[in-house]
C-alpha cells in the first residue's frame, strides 16, 4: 500500500494506522514519488491526497489508471469541498474517498485489519 500526501505528518499518521493493522506501507510526498514507488513496490492500494503541488492527486489517479487499469485500488483523501474541480475529477477515477482527517474506524471498514488483535486475558 502507498500513502501519498505532501504533508509529511499526515502521510506518516495514515501509514502508521495501516501498519498497525498489518499492512505493508510506503509513503510518498508527491505524485512523482508515488509513480516511482509503484514500479518497485507494486501496491494493491494507493491512498492519495488530492491537493498536492506538481502532480496532484487527480493527475496521479489518471496516470495510475492509464498504466494499471483497475489493478490498483485508488482511495482519494481530501480536506477540500466537493465543488473543487480537482476533487470532482479525482472522484471520477478513484474507487473510494475519505475526508480529512481520516477516521480510523471508517478506514477499517474499507481496509479491515490483517492482524487479529489478541483478546484480553481474564
Amino acid at each position: 500500500m502507498i500513502v501519498v500526501d505532501d504533508v509529511e505528518d499526515a502521510a506518516a499518521t495514515l501509514a502508521l494506522m495501516l501498519e498497525l493493522d498489518g499492512y505493508q506501507v510506503r509513503t510518498a510526498h508527491d505524485g512523482a514519488q508515488a509513480l516511482a514507488l509503484i514500479d518497485s513496490f507494486e501496491p494493491h492500494c494507493i491512498l492519495f491526497d488530492i491537493d498536492m503541488p506538481g502532480i496532484d492527486g487527480f493527475e496521479l489517479a489518471k496516470r495510475v489508471r492509464a498504466r494499471h487499469d483497475n489493478d490498483i485500488v485508488l482511495i482519494a483523501v481530501t480536506a477540500r469541498q466537493n465543488q473543487d474541480p480537482r476533487v470532482a475529477g479525482a472522484f471520477r477515477v478513484a474507487d473510494h474517498y475519505f475526508s480529512k482527517p481520516v477516521e480510523h474506524r471508517l478506514l477499517r471498514k474499507l481496509l479491515p485489519p490483517l492482524r487479529i488483535e489478541p483478546s484480553p486475558r481474564s
